[in-house]
């Protein structure tokens, strides 16, 4: 396997001293890209603006000290994995070990010494980048390079479980590309798979929040999960989903439908019931939510396929049991 190069490595440090800040400036500059926050509070702005590959933190800083920091940053799940060397002048066993507990992958004693330093930098950013390659390849599509279904599953899990606790409605649309067996079949497979890759990135242009989540199904079958949307507001996504393969105009000559590709579009909507309903009347699951968007979709391909069907979500109510009222 190739070593991962560092050079383009992003570091985020975390100290209050503007001395050894402009010294370490120096000491990092080889490894790439360095960003400097004087206290707790910016470097959480930093750190959500842009995720480095490693933070280098001061363990002795006034305000939020480098303890609070390292905590806090380990309890966000987009922020958890980017590792944390501490810069510390304690070197008591117990404070040694009470850094590993917080979640740090190493430390360093002041003063710094500067071969040293970028060593262990250079050691957790290659593990940084190596645990980032095989993160991607267990959550992407190898072909459409966008999320795959175990991703999916794990969104609308995580999304369900969302719109009941805030009350918000969440929509999913199940995508399937029309007679793409006949396409296949006519082009060929190498072009079936760049029809699958052109329209997973078409898709992608639909996801305008971190929020949405666009999948590869399986086969020739797409999912993309709209969170805080109603059916009004994933209708209007399926019509514009609907335009761009209209002007994309991706050739398929042995299409009942049309001359180009198109997709039939089955979508749902989840509308949690009040509160004060919901502790009588939501035996609902995420699954429910797939089978019905799976309902509509076969509606639309019934109906002549190239369009959009939207099928109303039933709240199911729990059986109730012999005695209740």
């Amino acid at each position: 396997m190739a070593v991962l190069a560092t050079t383009r490595a992003s570091i985020l440090v975390v100290d209050d001293d503007p001395i050894l800040i402009r010294l370490l400036a120096r000491m990092l500059a080889p490894l790439g890209y360095v960003q400097f926050a004087t206290n707790g509070e910016d470097a959480l702005g930093l750190l959500r603006a842009e995720p480095p590959d490693v933070v280098l933190l001061d363990a002795e800083m006034p305000g939020m000290s480098g303890a609070a920091l390292c905590r806090t940053l380990k309890q966000h799940a987009e922020l958890e994995d980017i590792p944390v060397i501490f810069v510390t002048n304690n070197k008591h066993p117990d404070f040694e070990v009470s850094c590993f507990e917080l979640g740090a992958v190493d430390y360093v004693h002041k003063p710094v010494h500067a071969p040293v330093l970028r060593a262990r930098l250079q050691t957790h950013i290659r593990l940084k980048q190596l645990s980032d390659q095989l993160r991607r390849t267990a959550t992407l599509d190898p072909l459409t390079e966008i999320a795959n279904r175990r991703v999916f599953d794990e969104a609308l899990d995580c999304e369900w479980k969302r719109a009941q606790r805030h009350s918000q409605p969440l929509s999913l649309m199940l995508i399937d590309i029309d007679h793409f067996k006949a396409f296949n079949d006519h082009y060929g497979h190498p072009a079936g798979d760049a029809c699958l890759r052109a329209f997973a990135n078409t898709l992608s242009k639909l996801t305008a929040r971190a929020t949405d989540r666009v999948a590869r199904y399986g086969g020739e079958e797409f999912a993309l999960l709209l969170p805080g949307t109603h059916a009004a507001g994933a209708k209007a996504v399926a019509y514009r989903l609907l335009a761009l393969l209209e002007d994309t105009a991706i050739p398929h000559g042995h299409s009942p439908v049309a001359e180009h590709v198109t997709a039939s579009i089955g979508i749902s909507t989840f509308v949690p019931p009040s509160e004060a309903m919901a502790r009588s009347a939501c035996a609902s699951s995420a699954h429910d939510l797939v089978v019905a968007a799976d309902r509509a979709l076969y509606e639309a391909k019934q109906n002549g396929r190239c369009r959009m069907s939207h099928r109303p979500f039933e709240v199911q109510q729990p059986e109730l049991r012999h005695g209740d009222s």
